[in-house]
């Protein structure tokens, strides 16, 4: 079949074998980009009419014992300002995001040993108990199983844990030895099996991928059938052995928005903030090719500074918590609007 052909059949049947999948990748051009736009917006208001969820992002903490070669927060950058919130710091902020008309905080930080169940399960336990009509998702990495279920007991909705990428090689390439494809697979499958709204993700154009590797991602994708999907371009950080590798394309990321969003048409896709960062209007061109979620920031000034997982993070403007009504105004004119709502996903 001709790469438009594909697309057409991904858009009538949802479904591609991977395969089918490279081709459509290799095959991309302006007239299959913008059918896959077109069909991607229409299903993404299909299912979720022109409502667009946010999301309260609380950065809590930026020590991390892992040392992924292109995060700048890894435990080898000695050149990182390391800072943790503490929980009133950090139900300072669910309280100032639930008067702004947040319903969903996510609590995202690197593998921070600090943070044990028992201090998780308490702050946990404390969003939920001030604000029973908000989701909570955790995005702390790899936790044993035991730690997952404490958790979810503990009243977390949502886990975003990405997947970084489905070929074992291409996974070894960016992290050390020590951490590998199958143990964050493993954790991926228990969160699922316990009862989280799951999300999983990988980067675009990070150093060493292949077409090959992100027809290896939408096949996983598709098979796993996550409730959300977060995937952005790569980003160099000047302080990780990646510094010199190039940015990944805006361009290429927004044409796998659109193909997500008609693989998993009832996802939450989020526009990123990576994206945002890359493209100028990066987060509205994110909505118009099928995503249907911004992640603003909550966390305080200083704190979202320090949070350099890449140069030039967005953490003002638009990207605030607290510049909420300037979003509105920004996705209003796209036709689109923010509810006061926990936004769940679709997907069983």
């Amino acid at each position: 079949m001709t790469p438009l052909a594909l697309a057409e059949t991904l858009a009538k049947d949802h479904r591609l074998e991977k395969g089918e999948l490279l081709e459509l990748l290799r095959g991309r051009d302006p007239e299959v980009s913008a059918f896959l736009k077109d069909q991607a917006r229409r299903a993404a208001l299909a299912r979720y009419g022109n409502q667009v969820f946010v999301r309260g992002l609380i950065e809590f903490t930026n020590y991390c014992k892992n040392d992924c070669y292109y995060c700048g927060i890894r435990r080898s950058n000695r050149n990182a300002h390391r800072y943790r919130l503490t929980q009133e710091d950090i139900l300072a902020c669910c309280q100032l995001g639930h008067r702004l008309g947040f319903r969903t905080f996510v609590l995202q930080g690197g593998e921070d040993p600090w943070f044990t169940d028992h201090r998780l399960v308490e702050l946990v336990r404390e969003i939920k108990a001030r604000h029973p009509d908000c989701a909570v998702t955790l995005s702390v990495g790899e936790r044993s199983r035991e730690s997952y279920r404490l958790l979810k007991e503990a009243g977390a909705d949502r886990y975003l844990l990405r997947h970084e990428t489905a070929s074992p090689d291409h996974y070894a390439r960016l992290h050390p030895p020590e951490q590998t494809l199958a143990s964050r697979m493993e954790c991926l499958r228990v969160l699922k099996e316990l009862g989280y709204q799951v999300g999983a993700g990988f980067m675009v154009g990070s150093p060493c991928q292949t077409l090959e590797d992100l027809a290896e991602d939408l096949a996983f994708l598709q098979e796993f059938q996550p409730h959300m999907v977060g995937i952005g371009p790569f980003l160099s950080q000047h302080d990780t052995p990646f510094r010199e590798f190039p940015n990944g394309s805006g361009e290429l990321t927004l044409f796998l928005l659109s193909v997500i969003r008609l693989l998993l048409p009832g996802v939450l896709l989020p526009a990123t903030t990576a994206l945002g960062t890359l493209l100028p209007n990066g987060r509205e061109e994110g909505i118009l090719h099928g995503a249907n979620v911004v992640m603003p920031n909550l966390s305080p000034e200083d704190a979202r500074e320090k949070y350099t997982l890449y140069d030039n993070k967005l953490h003002s403007g638009a990207e605030a918590a607290e510049s909420l009504g300037l979003l509105r105004e920004s996705l209003a004119k796209s036709g689109y609007e923010i509810p006061v709502s926990r936004g769940d996903s679709l997907i069983c």
